[in-house]
């Protein structure tokens, strides 16, 4: 196939195949510190004994970038590029075990592989040859070796995982059948929670109690460095029609959907967190009908921003003159800091980075995406840090200290309770019964099992890790110890103070249910245990086989070595 393209440049576009999911998965050891600096061009170090050569580390470093331009539609940016040396060297080391395993991959093969993910490009516009060599691999050094190569390197990397994994996928019915009851054997339990919001009405707040607690959390109060920056925004939505019309001319994705399921069964309906089959084509049309107007808005985003960043002078003020021309409107956010970032604008936390990073001779930034817009911004203002006096934040203040002794109160009752609870459990009393005369009240909650995914009754005053832990150390007629969440879990509930488990009973398995699931079950623990096992051996291999590879300081794109190095294929 690679030849005929060379002969042609044409490809059968049509013969695709379903849908490829590169899912290259390593556990590495601890291996990753080096010390001392690379030491000029024969300093690649070796691998197992064996040296590696300038042109070698080239190629590998070439099919890393092309790795991760196919895992995640992008290519490394500048904080992913400082782990590209370390990646390197780690692929190099699956390379030379493909190698040693005596893997090799027929050319029909690759060729289908490499269909399949080019195929994911057309929808970019990369419809040809020429277009993918052009666009894609030249710009960053690379040519149709670079590609070749990295197919086929990546097809003898998931050999090898099935190679080395083989004893993962030694799993018996029995004892999938016995994990599976593990995990899905259902516990029947009553919780009385503690919550801090009950005692929040009894908590005084003396004016000397106030000040205290201020004066000892003044870094608390602390408001960080903010940004406030200029906008243009371009909506997804208003690309909405265009992607309909192209998402209409996908004929065959229903049918891609539909081998996709045949192949993987429950298993695409679990990774898709859909119910049915027609629910995950309709997650699918509506994932591709957004990543359709993601592309329209950031091309419309491009256009816009790049005469603008190609001014002589580089001016912030620049951004409201251009977009009148264009007839777009400004927008202007509120100060945010780089944590929070802008609240009226749907953004993730690259529109932060990129809009802290900005300076009053390099105002510009963008596309940056958003959540349903792509933004070019330039910097407005910036604001340095400062504590505000008490009298400006004395409601946040007072507010913090009730919540705080509300919840050392909370807990307090949690505590008290315990020893109550649990003796008058030991004289026959019923949990409901104990709380109730308390003034406490029981909550029962649905059965359970370890792999429930959300319980709802409960999901505003405790996690449900904390819950099915306290559950599955628990025994039956036992209550567990007063737990309360803290760091990250604490923060996450509406209602946070703690609880006391009581575990009534455990039900039985659905045996017609377990029967029907098993298959998928067993497929889906052979996998992990494939994937687990390859991780484990390739821990011990890179430890060993990389204590040659020379210190590396933070990485820079390596030599070139002509238009794309030439490799020997594996």
């Amino acid at each position: 196939m690679f030849g005929t393209i060379r002969k042609h440049q044409t490809w059968l576009w049509a013969i695709i195949i379903t849908v490829i999911i590169i899912s290259f998965v390593i556990f590495f050891s601890p291996y990753s510190k080096m010390n001392d600096a690379r030491r000029g061009p024969a300093s690649y170090g070796s691998i197992n004994g064996q040296r590696i050569g300038e042109e070698d580390f080239v190629n590998a470093w070439r099919e890393v970038e092309l790795r991760s331009f196919f895992m995640s539609g992008r290519w490394p940016d500048d904080r992913e590029k400082k782990n590209l040396d370390e990646e390197t060297y780690k692929w190099l080391l699956l390379v030379q075990k493909q190698n040693q395993a005596g893997i090799r991959v027929g050319d029909e093969v690759a060729a289908q592989t490499a269909r399949g993910m080019l195929s994911q490009l057309q929808r970019a516009g990369i419809t040809s040859p020429e277009i993918f060599i052009k666009q894609v691999l030249q710009p960053h050094n690379m040519d149709l070796n670079d590609f070749e190569r990295f197919v086929r390197h990546y097809l003898g990397v998931q050999e090898l995982i099935s190679i080395i994994g083989l004893s993962g996928k030694l799993v018996t019915p029995q004892e999938g059948r016995a994990l599976y009851q593990r995990e899905h054997e259902e516990l029947v339990t009553e919780a009385v929670f503690f919550s801090a919001s009950n005692y929040l009405a009894s908590v005084l707040t003396p004016p000397e109690a106030i000040s205290q607690f201020y004066s000892n959390r003044l870094a608390n109060y602390r408001i960080p460095d903010r940004v406030q920056v200029s906008y243009v925004k371009f909506d997804l939505v208003d690309f909405l029609a265009d992607a309909n019309q192209e998402l209409a001319r996908m004929t065959n994705l229903d049918l891609q959907i539909d081998e996709a399921y045949r192949q993987n069964g429950t298993n695409l309906l679990r990774e898709l967190k859909a119910a049915t089959l027609e629910d995950a084509k309709i997650k699918v049309r509506e994932a591709k009908r957004r990543e359709i107007e993601l592309q329209s808005a950031r091309k419309k985003a491009a256009d816009f921003a790049n005469p603008l960043f190609e001014m002589e002078l580089l001016r912030a003020e620049n951004l409201d003159k251009f977009a009148k021309e264009k007839g777009l409107t400004v927008g202007t956010t509120a100060p945010f800091d780089r944590e929070a970032g802008p609240r009226e604008l749907d953004v993730t936390a690259d529109f932060a980075t990129k809009a802290f990073s900005r300076t009053p001779t390099d105002p510009f930034a963008g596309p940056i995406v958003g959540q349903s817009a792509v933004y070019v911004i330039a910097l407005n203002k910036k604001i340095p840090s400062e504590i505000p006096p008490l009298e400006q934040i004395r409601a946040q203040v007072v507010a913090d200290y009730k919540s705080i002794q509300a919840l050392t109160r909370a807990h307090q009752a949690g505590m008290e309770f315990y020893p109550k609870l649990t003796n008058e459990l030991a004289q026959g009393k019923t949990f409901a019964s104990i709380c109730l005369s308390e003034k406490l009240k029981p909550v029962a909650l649905p059965p359970f099992s370890l792999s429930t995914q959300e319980l709802p009754e409960a999901e505003d005053r405790a996690s449900l890790n904390q819950l099915k832990q306290a559950a599955f150390s628990t025994a039956a007629g036992k209550a567990s110890g007063f737990l309360w969440p803290d760091g990250m879990a604490l923060q996450r509930l509406m209602e946070p103070g703690g609880f006391i488990l009581y575990v009534k009973s455990k039900l039985p398995v659905n045996d017609a249910k377990m029967n029907a699931n098993l298959p998928d079950f067993l497929r889906y623990l052979r996998q992990n245990r494939q994937s687990e096992a390859f991780n484990a051996w390739f821990g011990k291999e890179a430890k060993q086989g990389l204590s040659g590879i020379p210190a590396l300081q933070p990485s820079q794109p390596p030599p070139a070595i002509g238009s794309g190095a030439k490799s020997k294929k594996s």
